[in-house]
């Protein structure tokens, strides 16, 4: 087992106070634009700070960070990327998947843009190629399908007698079409079929849960969703209620009481993106820094949670496991 220090204190995550950049006009400042809250970032934040200073780079001593949150209303993200763009930063990041990289994106041309967790990026027309990004964006890609069926798989090993599984999705999410897509595949190489549940508000959530027995489905996938992330207590919480064995993609879901989480170590991606941040800030151009793709997978486990299900992990996922909370 092992124990993971949280880091509870933003420091600057707010946008850096104009006077201060006018004492230290020297000092450039970076653009955080993110789909996600501040309040559960905490961890991804001080990753990212880390990756920032591997490069030689500390925000205070020769770096300003402006951040902007959109705490999962998507349509607040054009404005936010606007206000980064009139402040001239020299280098955006674009946190919490594609709908900041997409809106970063659509608001420079000029300005270099780093993304982190994006599901396929050709397909979203943010990169032509993986290899050759052109243009002015780079970043970290996600596996969605590979992950998706791994996270499938993990709930059927858990549950062998399941026989259906749902997926959460937010249609109003750029990765709708694709989870909705990759997950009826991947159930149907499992032998159990899918029931795919749409939810972009807090009500929908609340009305997806209640839907999902009524749906035949014994399990849920929550897959990587800014919104999701912003919502995880009230989704933990209406898990717990009607007693829904649950996987997600972040480690954060099985600490408030989720019973499995699978994914790419969320910190490790913002922390390599960041050290592409400061690559461009030393002069190196997006167009010649291919997309990155995990190399981190993280398998959590909540023995409590499974317990509370009435569930027995099996020996091999125990031995499989990153991390068990008991």
């Amino acid at each position: 087992m092992k124990r993971r220090a949280f880091i509870t204190l933003l420091g600057g995550a707010t946008a850096w106070p104009l006077a201060a950049r006018g004492q230290q006009s020297a000092m450039p400042v970076i653009g955080f634009l993110s789909s996600r809250s501040p309040g559960e970032s905490a961890g991804v934040v001080a990753a990212f700070r880390q990756g920032l200073g591997e490069t030689g780079f500390i925000e205070g001593q020769n770096l300003a960070i402006a951040f902007r949150w959109a705490e999962g209303h998507y349509d607040r993200l054009p404005a936010l990327a606007a206000e980064l763009v009139t402040l001239r930063v020299v280098a955006m990041f674009a946190a919490g998947g594609p709908p900041s990289a997409l809106a970063a994106k659509a608001a420079t041309s000029s300005i270099p843009i780093v993304f982190s967790a994006v599901n396929d990026p050709v397909r979203l027309g943010l990169v032509p190629s993986l290899n050759r990004p052109a243009g002015n964006v780079t970043g970290m890609s996600l596996l969605t399908s590979e992950i998706i069926g791994k996270m499938a798989q993990l709930l059927k090993e858990m549950l062998p007698a399941a026989a259906a599984i749902a997926c959460l999705v937010n249609p109003s999410g750029p990765s709708a079409e694709l989870y909705a897509k990759e997950a009826p595949a991947v159930a149907s190489a499992l032998g159990i079929s899918i029931r795919v549940l749409n939810a972009s508000t807090e009500n929908d959530l609340d009305e997806a849960f209640a839907s999902l027995r009524k749906n035949g489905a014994d399990a849920l996938i929550v897959p990587a969703e800014p919104f999701f992330d912003s919502q995880r207590d009230r989704i933990v919480g209406l898990a717990t209620r009607y007693a829904v064995p649950m996987i997600a993609s972040l480690r954060e879901y099985v600490a408030a009481g989720a019973l499995m989480s699978y994914g790419p170590s969320l910190p490790d991606s913002y922390r390599r993106a960041a050290v592409y941040v400061g690559r461009v800030l030393k002069g190196e151009k997006p167009a010649e820094l291919p997309v990155m793709q995990p190399t981190k997978f993280d398998l959590v486990l909540n023995l409590k949670t499974a317990k509370a299900l009435g569930l027995t992990v099996p020996d091999r996922l125990l031995a499989l496991a990153d991390e068990v909370i008991e």
